[in-house]
């Protein structure tokens, strides 16, 4: 019997899944993910669309290449290869956490001119950066047009983007795998963004529309000079979104 186990643990190692993946939790036991939905960098019917998991199959939704718990069992991994499918007015691939309202498909919406507050808050590590251009973004704000601002990283340079207006630094010499704390809020015609416990940036900003995004969005492609197989990586160690009223 030990034999037998051996050997199809072999076999599946050689297929592509480790031990630790046989035995691991899916990420919905790690993250709550009931108001999200998933993009993927694959398009598995070839219809020319990335992939999207969310409802009820988000919650069982485990993806040893691209999405899973990670080997601590705390953790979420998100990969997005550059050779993957890409969505809409987008050249670039992602494994991507979209708010939604609730679990039934229903997008979230909101003004970051709201009386409220919108606050998503993040414990993560970006892991890896495709090996010619090394570009990943790990957080967003999006509106109804476009980004309102990504947490990106550049090489060493982690940074907030902003949509027509300068940059803000968050660390010029960030270290792959190295862990942060990250709060992004809106509301009252404000965005901020806390990295490590202090405010980073207060920038006064409204737009409609808008939602947040977490996850790996990797900013290179094989016309980029990076293989196919060539990928970014993030974990997310904790995440949360909340509303709270004036």
């Amino acid at each position: 019997m030990r034999f037998f186990l051996l050997l199809t643990l072999s076999f599946l190692s050689f297929q592509g899944l480790s031990h630790t993946d046989l035995y691991a939790q899916v990420p919905a036991s790690v993250l709550d993910l009931s108001h999200f939905k998933l993009t993927l960098p694959t398009d598995q019917q070839k219809s020319g669309k990335a992939d999207e998991i969310d409802g009820e199959e988000l919650q069982t939704y485990v993806n040893d290449r691209l999405f899973f718990v990670d080997p601590d069992g705390d953790g979420v991994v998100f990969r997005a290869t550059c050779g993957g499918a890409t969505t809409k007015g987008s050249s670039y691939p992602r494994c991507e956490l979209r708010e939604m309202k609730n679990g039934e498909g229903e997008r979230a919406e909101w003004s970051s001119g709201d009386a409220g507050t919108h606050e998503m808050t993040l414990k993560l590590k970006i892991t890896k950066t495709p090996p010619v251009k090394k570009h990943v973004v790990c957080a967003q704000i999006h509106d109804a047009e476009d980004d309102v601002l990504m947490v990106r990283l550049e090489g060493e340079k982690l940074f907030v983007e902003r949509n027509k207006s300068e940059e803000v630094m968050l660390d010029r010499k960030y270290k792959l795998g190295t862990m942060f704390d990250l709060k992004i809020q809106a509301g009252q015609g404000n965005i901020s963004v806390w990295y490590n416990g202090k405010q980073a940036m207060n920038w006064k900003h409204s737009t409609d529309g808008c939602y947040f995004k977490a996850g790996c969005y990797t900013q290179s492609s094989e016309k980029k000079g990076d293989k196919a197989e060539s990928f970014g990586e993030v974990v997310i160690k904790q995440l949360q979104i909340r509303y709270a009223d004036q």
